[in-house]
């Protein structure tokens, strides 16, 4: 059994011995693809578990603009902070396929972390990757070119956490030039240029990475 999956059991499982609540404090709910599941700026009262799916995670930051930061799936909580006394989401999130959410009640988890010292740990331990990527994605706006970056988010939506999906299938050239925080125009001018010099192969949505050091040298040179 890999990492992931046995990660995710453990956390069903506890889910099932420790959140034994009633209706009103925790619920399971299938968002269809596009749907939103919570905007930036709302009131968060629940912790959300991803039980499977794959949910967009981003920061609203204009009209009609925004910057991508991560892909949750399967085994991901979100709006964690709140666990700590964060009464509002700070990123929005949106369903990208159809995805089963548990919304659970804060105090429960909260609960249920501090009578599971390692559970705890493990849960940390994961959500801490979500202040990783944000540290990447200010990187990238401040440091990096735009094929740097659009390099960048191409590693990022290929790696291995991600394997058995189809991530680029559920994912527009707008939604990956937010990932990149580059213009649509930029970013389809680089896959072609990526394509053209045998990094990539592009067939209609689909991307596959055909020379990963090469992405990744562009990517630490920015």
């Amino acid at each position: 059994m890999s990492e992931l999956l046995q990660y995710n059991s453990v956390v069903e499982k506890l889910l099932a011995e420790h959140l034994n609540l009633g209706d009103g404090q925790k619920a399971k709910i299938t968002y269809l693809r596009g749907e939103q599941i919570f905007k930036q700026g709302a009131f968060a009262p629940y912790i959300i578990y991803v039980v499977r799916g794959l949910v967009k995670v981003y920061l609203q930051t204009g009209y009609e603009k925004q910057i991508n930061i991560s892909l949750a799936k399967a085994g991901d909580f979100l709006a964690f902070a709140s666990v700590f006394g964060e009464s509002i989401h700070t990123y929005s999130a949106q369903a990208i396929k159809e995805s089963e959410i548990c919304m659970i009640e804060k105090e429960s988890l909260k609960t249920a972390l501090l009578n599971n010292p390692e559970f705890a740990l493990q849960i940390t331990s994961r959500n801490y990757r979500i202040e990783s990527l944000l540290l990447e994605t200010i990187k990238n706006l401040s440091y990096k070119q735009m094929r740097g970056k659009l390099a960048s988010s191409l590693l990022y939506l290929s790696q291995k956490e991600f394997a058995g999906e189809n991530v680029f299938e559920y994912l527009t050239r707008q939604d990956l030039a937010d990932f990149a925080s580059i213009s649509t125009e930029s970013a389809i001018k680089f896959l072609k240029e990526f394509e053209k010099e045998g990094i990539v192969s592009l067939n209609g949505k689909d991307i596959q990475l055909l020379e990963i050091e090469k992405l990744e040298q562009i990517s630490k040179n920015g």
